[in-house]
């Protein structure tokens, strides 16, 4: 299904249709404030398994992040961190940036079986983030690449849904997506270090 959703103020009877959607154990593509994601339901095993098997990936190995809908959220699934980086990811979100941080016990194995981070986003949009909130959970979110060997990412929801019709459930079509990725901003450590430069300038937040 294409589902066309507005990204400033969306319909709260589509969002639901995707939310269902997500609780079934569905995979969505929606629009965030940087590239088009794809994703499900974090606590879903069998959904991550099908976004792993699309990507080609297991989903032990993958470095999937999360997208969650504040700061409050973000502590269910990290370990605690110093008061610095809390102080920049307060300034920084939402926005365009993915927080590696140390996860704790409350994700799924298949998630974190061989590794002990996540990466965290909030995007500055708000399809994805409506979605969170109606859905209760964090969404696994992994951005969808294109086989252009000059353009990254595939900009065009309705090219993205000629692409993947056939193994998700929803595509959303937002308008148009960035072609520069997040920012990923590794915070494991004492101090921040720029791991992917992307649309966000952590500089501005230090």
């Amino acid at each position: 299904m294409l589902l066309k959703i507005h990204p400033e103020n969306p319909d709260e009877r589509k969002i639901k249709t995707v939310v269902d959607c997500l609780k079934k154990g569905g995979l969505v593509i929606y629009p965030t404030d940087t590239v088009y994601g794809l994703g499900c339901d974090v606590f879903n095993n069998k959904a991550i398994e099908r976004v792993s098997k699309i990507k080609g990936i297991k989903a032990s190995k993958a470095n999937y992040s999360i997208i969650c809908y504040d700061l409050s959220h973000i502590s269910d699934f990290t370990k605690p961190f110093n008061n610095e980086i809390f102080k920049i990811m307060k300034k920084a979100l939402p926005g365009p940036f993915t927080f590696i941080l140390n996860g704790n016990n409350s994700l799924s194995k298949t998630f974190t079986s061989t590794k002990k981070t996540i990466g965290i986003r909030v995007p500055n949009h708000s399809i994805p983030r409506t979605l969170v909130q109606q859905l209760g959970n964090p969404i696994v979110t992994t951005s969808i690449h294109d086989e252009d060997e000059i353009i990254e990412y595939t900009t065009d929801p309705e090219l993205i849904y000629e692409k993947y019709k056939t193994v998700v459930d929803i595509v959303i079509d937002g308008g148009y997506g960035n072609n520069i990725a997040s920012t990923v901003v590794d915070c494991t450590e004492d101090m921040p270090e720029i791991v992917r430069q992307g649309v966000g300038i952590i500089e501005n937040y230090l």
